[in-house]
């Protein structure tokens, strides 16, 4: 027993403290929102701004929409004027934020589109899609726009090929998976150049910095594995706070 304490005395002692939480509270912000999970019903759901502040988190099942928007409410009930936001193309997400300039973020864009093609497709369709998807993050809404009108140009009537199902009867499209990825850019076109259509906001174009600090949050809770659900909530919180301070590593 090293300095006469042992460990069970100091955690016992520890998990009585009681530290209350303390929000940065900006007079305006864009907001960058998304959810980590620890476990199968046990995450934190953040908003945190462009500055490296986290504004707000708490600790969820899972991620709803009602609690993404009660968030965003919770920000402005504290004085702080939402100026944009950025979140993860979640279906419903824009309809309830429709006061608000949302810009998806495009990696989950690319995301979206790589788990229907697969990382190695094999059709020359999905690769010439692959490619122009991968170009989503780096490039302006013109150019974008551009080789996808291309890309459907040229492989409209393929990806619309129906054939019989001979057990149902039914029609069905032949290239589904990649009619479907071709869909999802076209169903979330109108959120993935808003920080190019409102340049004077300021608005990044993913979620880059909250993936940030979801990474370095996980990677310091792999050096405590054991820990208790209470005691990784308590790591957590002051994790976020120590993140937004500069304490730890960003």
């Amino acid at each position: 027993m090293k300095y006469g304490v042992s460990v069970r005395t100091i955690q016992r002692r520890l998990d009585k403290v009681v530290v209350a939480q303390q929000f940065y509270r900006p007079k305006e912000s864009i907001v960058l929102m998304d959810t980590t999970y620890f476990g199968r019903d046990f995450g934190v759901m953040v908003f945190k701004d462009t500055e490296g502040h986290h504004l707000y988190w708490k600790f969820v099942k899972y991620e709803t929409i009602s609690e993404y928007v009660a968030g965003i409410r919770h920000l402005e009930n504290q004085g702080i004027k939402v100026k944009g936001i950025v979140c993860d193309g979640r279906k419903g997400l824009f309809k309830a934020l429709q006061d608000y300039p949302v810009q998806m973020c495009q990696y989950h864009q690319v995301a979206i589109v790589m788990r229907y093609i697969t990382r190695k497709p094999k059709v020359q369709a999905s690769r010439e899609l692959k490619e122009i998807v991968h170009l989503l993050p780096h490039t302006d809404k013109e150019s974008f726009w551009g080789a996808l009108d291309e890309w459907h140009s040229k492989w409209e009537e393929y990806i619309n090929t129906r054939a019989i199902n001979p057990e149902t009867g039914k029609s069905r499209y032949v290239h589904k998976r990649l009619r479907s990825a071709y869909k999802s850019l076209e169903r979330n076109k109108q959120y993935l150049f808003t920080w190019y259509d409102s340049m004077e906001l300021g608005l990044p174009n993913t979620n880059n910095q909250l993936e940030g600090t979801f990474t370095a949050l996980k990677n310091k809770l792999r050096n405590h594995n054991g820990l208790s659900r209470k005691r990784k909530e308590k790591f957590i919180n002051e994790f976020l706070k120590a993140f937004t301070l500069g304490i730890v590593n960003k």
